[in-house]
């Protein structure tokens, strides 16, 4: 805008300059000054245009001066600043990096800043490949001093490297397995610290780390998948085991009812009792519909008893 402004002004004086020279040519020196008085206005509106800038939602923006930056920001919405003043505009919403495969279904969003898969080694030499995204976000009062000293290529020069030296140096003080399975959080947190000690004093501000993937060596994954599998036949033999241990409980609580039951008739039930039971037998029996039956005796006291039905 301050280019189109200076050309105006400059248009101006060289048509003052012919005006002089046509003072002899009224209707030339006329349409001269029409257009100057164009020119005038244009400028005037190029001036009043320059003064105004908005700035959009989640932005602040950077004054700079003839390439000095200003310590003011401009918040959001529509700001009155010096003409000659040039804005530049930066986004202090949260932003995220990530490190996954380039096949990654979970990263749907085709304009997100994003890299390939970080390799590390772990402390028992082992190499992983991690899949990692990094919230993150500019200080609005320190955007002076982030276009100032770093510029706005923060991201390639400061997030970026950041998180790759992290996310290395504190893997070489895990198990790969620990990294994978029980200790995956005490990790995060770990990394976490030291990207908040890496961006302290340059106007970043590290929100989270999320460790979305972590892929171990072939030989590795199977050897984990076998463990896997053995405890699982374990634990399906204890079942096992502990289902027969008590099925043999019932059966000996069963056996010992029935042992019990066994005595308790024995000391309960006398002969007289049993010849009194055979005799109702013999009864019931006598008025059978059956063609023949035979009754054997109970003892030598009672003899057999023989019927024939005969119809």
């Amino acid at each position: 805008m301050i280019g189109i402004t200076i050309f105006l002004i400059i248009a101006i004086i060289i048509l003052s300059i012919i005006r002089g020279q046509l003072h002899n040519n009224p209707g030339a020196m006329k349409v001269i000054s029409s257009v100057r008085l164009a020119l005038g206005g244009a400028i005037m509106l190029a001036i009043m245009y320059a003064c105004v800038v908005q700035v959009g939602p989640g932005e602040v923006g950077v004054q700079i001066l003839f390439g000095k930056v200003q310590d003011g920001i401009l918040r959001s919405g529509l700001n009155f600043i010096n003409p000659l003043m040039e804005v530049e505009k930066l986004d202090i919403k949260t932003q995220a990096y990530t490190m996954s495969g380039a096949n990654d279904q979970d990263v749907s969003v085709t304009e997100i800043k994003r890299s390939d898969p970080i390799q590390t080694l772990s402390s028992d030499g082992l190499t992983l490949i991690l899949d990692v995204t990094v919230w993150y976000r500019l200080s609005a009062d320190d955007a002076p001093n982030i276009l100032r000293t770093i510029g706005s290529d923060y991201e390639s020069k400061i997030v970026l490297p950041a998180i790759r030296t992290a996310i290395r140096d504190v893997a070489v003080n895990y198990v790969a397995t620990d990294i994978y399975s029980s200790k995956r959080n005490d990790y995060v947190i770990e990394v976490t610290k030291q990207l908040e000690k890496s961006f302290e004093g340059r106007g970043l501000i590290l929100e989270k780390v999320l460790l979305r993937n972590v892929e171990l060596p072939q030989k590795v994954r199977e050897a984990i998948d076998e463990k896997i599998s053995a405890e699982q036949r374990a634990q399906q033999m204890v079942y096992v085991l502990q289902k027969e241990k008590q099925e043999a409980e019932r059966k000996k609580v069963e056996a010992e009812g029935v042992a019990e039951a066994q005595r308790i008739i024995n000391s309960t039930i006398s002969s007289s009792y049993l010849q009194w039971k055979y005799i109702e037998t013999l009864k019931e029996l006598v008025n059978s519909p059956n063609n023949s039956f035979v009754i054997a005796p109970y003892d030598q006291k009672l003899m057999p008893l023989l019927n024939f039905n005969g119809k």
